[in-house]
């Protein structure tokens, strides 16, 4: 019996991972992916046309990046609930407008007619009865500290070279996020309680996290 049966995990979920930069979404996709044998579904980096300019200015690509990133995470969720299901997903849709684009507009990188915009392009597409959201949104969390450190020894170059500032308040930003987040159902996980990198066998634990917390909340998605 693989883990998926044990658990009782159905085999058309939809797995979301969320966190802040540096919390190891990737590694728990990919360690999801293979112990429940579902799909993945990873944020186009290298082919983003914007990315690296955005680094560089803030301000004149925010709004860019921001339609760009919500136009591909929309087609790439229509395509996994078309698919019939059975994946787990680095990265959410709502991080996009609820931590990213609000922040941008705080700081004044982001104009207030392009946050408008972009907020109510958001709305149409997403906010609505007949957007696919997932069936549970996986939670990475943990101390800014060891955030920043993973940052320094795994994030892209790029990522290295922002001030910690930024990353700080995006952490601050995320919190505050994932407290009013009701979307879909959400399972919390703290990064310093596994090592999927040196103990691939904690994975176990977290899918029966996982299986628990999709029985609980089972009436919510009928």
């Amino acid at each position: 019996m693989n883990l998926r049966e044990k658990y009782n995990i159905p085999a058309n979920a939809v797995i979301t991972i969320a966190g802040t930069v540096g919390v190891g979404k990737s590694t728990m996709t990919n360690a999801l992916a293979e112990a429940l044998h579902f799909r993945t579904s990873f944020e186009k980096v290298d082919t983003n046309p914007y990315l690296n300019k955005f680094y560089e200015d803030f301000e004149k690509w925010s709004f860019h990046l921001q339609i760009y990133f919500l136009a591909e995470r929309f087609k790439e969720q229509k395509r996994i609930f078309e698919y019939g299901g059975g994946f787990i997903q680095d990265r959410s849709i709502y991080e996009d407008t609820g931590i990213f684009a609000k922040m941008h507009y705080d700081k004044g990188t982001m104009t207030p007619t392009d946050y408008e915009t972009y907020t109510n392009l958001f709305g149409a597409m997403v906010m609505t009865p007949y957007f696919p959201h997932p069936d549970l949104l996986v939670y990475l969390e943990g101390p800014m500290d060891d955030v920043i450190g993973r940052i320094q020894e795994r994030g892209r170059e790029m990522e290295q070279q922002t001030p910690h500032a930024y990353w700080e308040e995006m952490h601050s930003r995320y919190e505050n996020w994932i407290n009013d987040f009701n979307a879909c159902p959400v399972l919390r996980i703290n990064i310093n309680d596994y090592d999927l990198m040196e103990n691939p066998e904690q994975v176990d634990h977290i899918v029966a996290r996982i299986g628990h917390m999709l029985a609980q909340t089972s009436h919510l998605r009928k």
